[in-house]
């Protein structure tokens, strides 16, 4: 275990120093794109007089040149500032952050749960009875899975069961009940590639020497696949895990949307219809953050149960 740790620290060192660029890029291209957009932050139904759209741009920085105006927030960034919001004045972009991030992150960790028992279930019987129905059956529910996208998922779930059946709320973030159906809805589709990940990691496994000598000794099903077989079999699950949980975390999207639940993905969606830049940056470099940080997490979990990707650390 102590030979490990130099080598989980030079991989975690060069991690961090690849993160600079790729955060850079996402701020710069971030940058440019939503200063190109049409309209602006002061522009909409409600018609601000011209002197106070200049005495706001002002305010905010807005009139100074787009170079400038880069190079102060790259200064305002390195201090972890993210700057004013532009839509809700008397609020920072941290601040909202923070009061939204709680919300997405439970959504994130109901909707993973649901992705891994019921992928890795799916995914584990398919395995081990492969060419039959157990293995039909839940391959099919997957791809329909992979097809069926959340924004029509999410409002046939509200129609069966809020609607019609009355068992669950049809929006809100109030009640344990109203988890329920945004987890479903944005765990689903990571629950199908779950299960054929699972599928096709054992499917290489079971076949495998030991695997066959475990069974000569007598011992259980059950035993060889929840010990011999599921660690390594699971391996393109722990690869796949890392953009998974960054996607289930912040790209809720459509399902807080959907659901009107007050998190990160709903403020992206109005942030990014009020033309608010420094929240749609901020949202963005957080974004890109979590993205970075799980996958390298992931890595490096590979690294611990894989001592043959040691080599290539």
């Amino acid at each position: 275990m102590v030979a490990i740790v130099p080598v989980m620290l030079k991989f975690l060192l060069r991690r961090l120093l690849s993160m600079i660029p790729v955060l850079l890029a996402t701020v710069t291209l971030t940058f440019l794109l939503v200063r190109m957009a049409p309209g602006g932050p002061f522009t909409d139904e409600k018609q601000y007089p011209p002197q106070a759209i200049e005495q706001l741009n002002r305010h905010y920085g807005l009139d100074a040149p787009l170079h400038i105006q880069y190079v102060r927030y790259l200064g305002n960034l390195l201090r972890g500032d993210l700057g004013p919001s532009l839509k809700y004045p008397g609020r920072s972009v941290n601040d909202m952050i923070a009061e939204t991030f709680p919300v997405s992150l439970e959504l994130g960790l109901w909707a993973l749960l649901v992705a891994l028992v019921i992928g890795l279930a799916a995914g584990i019987t398919a395995a081990i009875r492969p060419n039959s129905a157990l293995d039909t059956v839940p391959m099919t529910l997957s791809m329909a899975g992979i097809c069926i996208p959340a924004f029509v998922l999410g409002p046939l779930l509200v129609l069966v069961f809020a609607l019609h059946a009355g068992m669950f709320n049809a929006t809100g973030w109030y009640t344990p009940s109203d988890r329920v159906l945004p987890a479903i809805t944005l765990g689903a589709t990571y629950a199908a590639y779950i299960a054929r990940l699972t599928r096709a990691g054992m499917l290489e496994v079971l076949p495998q020497d030991y695997i066959r000598t475990a069974r000569a000794k007598g011992l259980g099903e059950c035993r060889i696949v929840g010990i011999h077989a599921l660690k390594p079999g699971i391996f393109p699950v722990i690869s796949f895990l890392g953009p998974a949980v960054a996607g289930l975390i912040s790209g809720s999207f459509v399902t807080e949307t959907i659901f009107d639940i007050p998190g990160m993905g709903k403020m992206f969606v109005a942030s990014a219809f009020n033309r608010d830049y420094t929240l749609v940056l901020g949202l963005v470099v957080f974004y890109s953050v979590l993205v970075v940080l799980f996958n390298t997490l992931v890595d490096l979990l590979l690294v611990v149960l894989n001592p043959r990707l040691r080599m290539h650390t």
